[in-house]
């Protein structure tokens, strides 16, 4: 399968999974995942990290947009310029491509759509976080062809990471 996906409910290791895949099969990889922002031990956000080391703000709670996911406000510049930037990047320079993640707030961008639309025709292989409820958009991507998706628990971890080594392999 070219289009690796993992997906199940929030805090279950969608992301350490895709960071431990990568490093385990030192894949040639760009792209991005994204990391909680806390402070006293209270989420306050997510930024956007590529895998070449920029960093953007996805969400805060002390954002202004008029693109909000619950008590965070979405940063569209910073998902489009950062995150869409790595994957304009990864389809010309990498085998894999990382999306981390196809969700919520990521979907606010026409930008992001597009190119993941790109991402997902182009050669580049990719392995990426998707939200599990789906939308007109996330059901077409999990019902392409040339794509697997993996539902990942708190209790089927290193099953789940198995399976995604051997699909890649």
């Amino acid at each position: 399968m070219k289009n690796i996906l993992v997906t199940g409910r929030p805090g279950v290791g969608k992301t350490t999974l895709i960071k431990k895949v990568i490093k385990d099969l030192k894949l040639d990889a760009g792209g991005f995942y994204t990391e909680e922002v806390r402070k006293g031990g209270i989420r306050q956000g997510f930024e956007i990290v590529t895998l070449s080391g920029k960093r953007g703000t996805l969400a805060s709670v002390n954002f202004k947009s008029p693109y909000r996911v619950g008590k965070y406000g979405v940063n569209l510049r910073d998902l489009e310029e950062v995150g869409g930037g790595a994957i304009e990047e990864a389809i010309e320079k990498n085998s894999f491509l990382v999306i981390d993640e196809i969700g919520k707030m990521e979907l606010f961008s026409e930008k992001f759509i597009s190119l993941l639309k790109k991402a997902l025709e182009s050669p580049v292989n990719l392995l990426g976080v998707i939200k599990l409820k789906d939308d007109h958009l996330t059901s077409e991507i999990k019902s392409r062809p040339d794509t697997v998706v993996y539902f990942l628990d708190r209790q089927n971890f290193s099953q789940v990471e198995q399976k995604v080594k051997e699909t890649i392999r």
